[in-house]
């Protein structure tokens, strides 16, 4: 019931936001004069994750508070969900005061908030940032028309963490669980489970991270390069949820409750790992007490055609909103997340945060040794496994699509059809794709 109240909320805003659009707005330009920087002031920044992007925030505001003192940081946590809403809400209201200076963006639904509310974004292509100096692919997540909306930040490569400490209970180690598919590690995980009671892995219950993730790993979008939706007969989308119900119906995967629950299953040793973006890193490091029985490696992949074991989730990207002080706001990010080798350099370690900004990675911190993961060269490792992750296509309405995957997913569990709930995913897409 509460997934149907979810897409009709977004039905009804669509069909809203449609009734009272004329002519699209503009997206604000801005061409800040170097030499007008605000001596002080504060930066208001909505983000979500203490330990991993307000971590980030918090950092850069010290490093940047060497170059104008007065600065200060008003550091907000937001669910994801939240901000989200809030730019829907505050657009169509025109209360575009009540935005932050800064906020934090899915790449995922970058383009399409961009497209849907220009007002909300400051076009950052004539700031004074230089973006060629971030990954490609990952700048092209926040860019519309052949402009930057977006200041890139975390590097989102799929990692699986595991306890050493547990598995080995099992008789197993890392290598038994690196560069296998997932009907692998489902034996696997019935031998851990076996062993020590404890299931492998946990997510929040009602998302559809992990499929879209599998999806990925093979290089197979939810949507075909003309933009059309590619849900029914997508043999990888289908075998990606057909692996997920048989994770949770088997009790190697746990879904919980909230994302506490989520970063609680592994550091109150509540599963055997986890899998997910690297960002998870700086929340692993949470338990002093495990420092030494983590290890890092590749995820497993589906058996299927261009199948790997590599892949992204998540990955976010900095707006500067409308109502920021543009100059202050703008001069920050530019001195620290699109310039600061330190900020990485502290970040990497300290959060998991490894970065798209290319200079960072020419650091000697990104070859080191990390004591937490038992002297694992973690940074060295995920940036190789960036580079064999294949090409994957989003779509503009790829947020949409994930959103009716999970509605997909919540009736699968609950006994539904795959190949009809896959149907009615792709009926759902095309009528937003209406809109």
């Amino acid at each position: 019931m509460k997934k149907l109240i979810v897409l009709i909320l977004v039905i009804a805003i669509s069909m809203l936001l449609s009734a009272c659009a004329n002519e699209p707005d503009t997206p604000v330009a801005v061409e800040p004069d170097p030499d007008a920087i605000a001596a002080g002031g504060t930066i208001t920044v909505w983000s979500w994750d203490p330990a991993f992007n307000l971590r980030a925030m918090t950092e850069a505001a010290a490093i940047y508070q060497r170059i104008n003192p007065a600065f200060e940081l008003n550091n907000v946590e937001v669910p994801w969900e939240d901000i989200d809403m809030q730019i829907t809400t505050f657009a169509v209201a025109g209360t575009l005061d009540l935005l932050p200076d800064i906020m934090l963006v899915q790449d995922q639904a970058f383009q399409l908030n961009v497209m849907n509310f220009p007002e909300v974004f400051l076009d950052l292509t004539d700031s004074g940032i230089n973006f060629n100096d971030f990954a490609t692919a990952k700048t092209s997540l926040s860019m519309v028309d052949g402009r930057n909306f977006g200041v890139p930040f975390d590097n989102g490569v799929t990692i699986m963490g595991l306890r050493t400490d547990i598995i080995g209970e099992a008789g197993l180690t890392v290598d038994d669980f690196t560069s296998i598919t997932w009907g692998r590690f489902i034996e696997l995980g019935h031998e851990v489970l076996a062993a020590t009671g404890m299931p492998m892995v946990a997510t929040t219950a009602g998302g559809a991270d992990w499929i879209d993730y599998m999806s990925k790993s093979a290089g197979v979008s939810m949507f075909n390069p003309d933009g059309t939706p590619n849900i029914v007969g997508n043999a990888v989308l289908r075998q990606a949820l057909e692996i997920y119900v048989e994770l949770v119906r088997t009790g190697i995967l746990i879904e919980v409750d909230s994302w506490d629950a989520y970063i609680g299953s592994f550091v109150n040793d509540v599963v055997a790992g986890t899998i997910a973006g690297c960002w998870i890193l700086g929340s692993i490091q949470q338990n002093p007490a495990h420092e030494g029985l983590w290890a890092v490696t590749n995820i497993p992949r589906l058996d299927v055609p261009g199948g790997t074991n590599y892949s992204s989730w998540g990955g976010s990207s900095w707006a500067v909103t409308s109502n920021a002080n543009a100059p202050l706001a703008i001069d920050f990010l530019k001195n620290t997340f699109a310039g600061s080798v330190e900020l990485y350099d502290i970040l990497l370690p300290a959060a998991g945060a490894l970065a798209t900004w290319i200079p960072a990675a020419d650091s000697p911190v990104y070859q080191e040794e990390h004591p937490f993961f038992a002297g694992q060269r973690v940074a060295a490792d995920i940036i190789s496994f960036s580079a064999n992750i294949p090409t994957f296509y989003f779509g503009v309405f790829h947020y949409e699509a994930i959103s009716a995957i999970e509605v997909a997913v919540t009736n699968i569990l609950g006994g539904s059809d795959i190949d009809a709930e896959l149907q009615a995913a792709q009926e759902f897409v095309e009528f937003q794709m209406q809109g």
